[in-house]
């Protein structure tokens, strides 16, 4: 076992997660599942939920720093930020379409999703700060009366009697509706350190990231090196921390699926391939919406502002950095054969790809971004919550935000997505329903955020002149 790649151990770990469940299902052992497996996984999410925070507060520092000189950059830096700016947004735009169309979260029985949603509004009652995103309660609602005790008991795991919740139900207060710019109020912190105790403020976090990383190329470089030491030491010790946590994850991924589908399917087989629908629709979602940025989108974007490049060309001259990016799932690790496959095959000069990449390894996560919106859309569809454009543009915000600290390491996109679910009031520990297919999903991505990297630097190239001959 030990000389089998980490991948392959995760995906053994997924299916013996799901022949598990069904085992249970069948043979009616869910409760010990949840009672003696489950716990495990939950010790999965609370230690991501560890790492989130100091690791993208850490990450968007160095990442800003990273740039030494930010005056000396000029028109360059400009352009390249921009330009990767606008990619994350028209991925995240994307992904955004595909859910709402295809709205996959609906392939589930409706009664499970009713359950659900009430095991959401019971979340909400024992989570200070976070509101019912909807106004809707259905906890109060009669017609679900029948479903109560069920989601109650599988909530809590215990007698409801010992609750005590029914009587209890949060009223919904009356609030003066925001202005058009509060979202932008919200983004600033008054206490940073606040802001750093909380889950749900994580955008303060981003922007208090941004701001601190560039008031350090402000100052003598002599006085900032000190704290640029810390947090790439610092940087370096989280990044550490995931690979260690991953380590174990074949085990805590068993663990972490067949207790979810046992919470979800209980002693009964057939909700299992009802669960298993829902995944299907999602990840079909997903795979579109790559496959549009990869086979139209880039190659368009290159059509249309750079010259001499043709689409068989674009593809050929970074066909060994997907599929690099595709096996590894990092971008990171990918970084020096997407250097020379855009340099030596496309013909960008190396003051360009030793800027343009790196920058992208670090900020750009296209891929990430548009997987991101997908899966909130679908988690929230699935919870019979309903997301306003409002809401789902804050998750456009924080996902483009939350893009600059996406470490480019395998997994890291669970990190941000805990991010992006208490940004928006959601439950974080919810990203264990699509972990089962999320490292397919992550080997995918890679793929389109390597493919918008060389995408981006090949238009900067152009604009600046510094594009040569090919060498396909």
């Amino acid at each position: 076992m030990k000389n089998i790649p980490l991948h392959w151990k995760i995906i053994i770990g997924l299916i013996l997660g799901v022949i598990w469940a069904i085992l249970s299902s069948f043979l009616g052992w869910s409760k010990f599942t949840i009672d003696w497996i489950n716990p495990f996984g939950v010790i999965f999410i609370n230690l991501l939920k560890l790492i989130a925070i100091p690791l993208v507060l850490f990450s968007i520092i160095k990442g800003i720093a990273d740039l030494k000189d930010i005056n000396s950059l000029g028109k360059i830096g400009i352009k390249t930020l921009g330009a990767y700016l606008v990619t994350t947004v028209i991925a995240i735009s994307v992904g955004l379409g595909i859910v709402n169309i295809s709205k996959p979260g609906e392939y589930v029985d409706q009664e499970q999703r009713v359950l659900n949603r009430l095991s959401y509004e019971l979340w909400v009652q024992e989570t200070n700060g976070v509101e019912i995103k909807d106004g809707k309660n259905y906890l109060n609602d009669p017609q679900y009366s029948h479903l109560k005790e069920v989601a109650i008991a599988n909530y809590h795991g215990s007698d409801i009697e010992d609750i005590g919740v029914l009587a209890k139900v949060k009223s919904a207060k009356d609030r003066k509706e925001d202005g058009p710019l509060q979202i932008l109020v919200d983004v600033v912190p008054s206490n940073i350190f606040f802001a750093l105790g909380s889950n749900s403020l994580m955008l303060q976090i981003i922007f208090f990231g941004l701001f601190f990383g560039a008031v350090m190329l402000m100052i003598d470089e002599d006085k900032a090196k000190p704290v640029f030491d810390f947090v790439v030491g610092s940087n370096e010790i989280f990044l550490k921390m995931v690979d260690v946590v991953m380590k174990a994850a074949p085990f805590f991924v068993f663990a972490l699926l067949a207790g979810k589908i046992s919470e979800m399917a209980g002693d009964d087989p057939g909700k299992v391939l009802e669960i298993f629908l829902g995944l299907g629709t999602y990840s079909l979602a997903v795979i579109i919406g790559l496959g549009l940025l990869i086979l139209v989108i880039y190659p368009l974007i290159v059509h249309f502002f750079v010259k001499g490049i043709s689409y068989k060309d674009f593809f050929k001259g970074i066909g060994e950095a997907q599929a690099l990016a595709f096996s590894t799932s990092s971008s990171a690790a990918t970084l020096p054969v997407t250097m020379e496959c855009v340099n030596e095959k496309l013909g960008v000069s190396k003051k360009i790809t030793s800027f343009v990449l790196p920058i992208g390894a670090t900020v750009n996560m296209d891929g990430t971004s548009l997987y991101i919106s997908v899966a909130v859309v679908f988690l929230a569809q699935f919870h019979l919550i309903d997301l306003s454009f409002a809401q789902q543009l804050t998750i456009v915000l924080t996902a483009t935000l939350a893009s600059i600290g996406a470490s480019a390491v395998p997994s890291a996109g669970l990190i941000m997505m805990i991010m992006v679910l208490q940004s928006v009031g959601l439950n974080p520990a919810w990203i264990a329903i699509i972990f089962p297919v999320d490292r397919i999903l992550d080997m995918l991505r890679t793929v389109v955020n390597v493919t918008g990297d060389a995408t981006v630097s090949t238009v900067i190239a152009s604009a600046e002149g510094e594009l040569g001959e090919k060498n396909l």
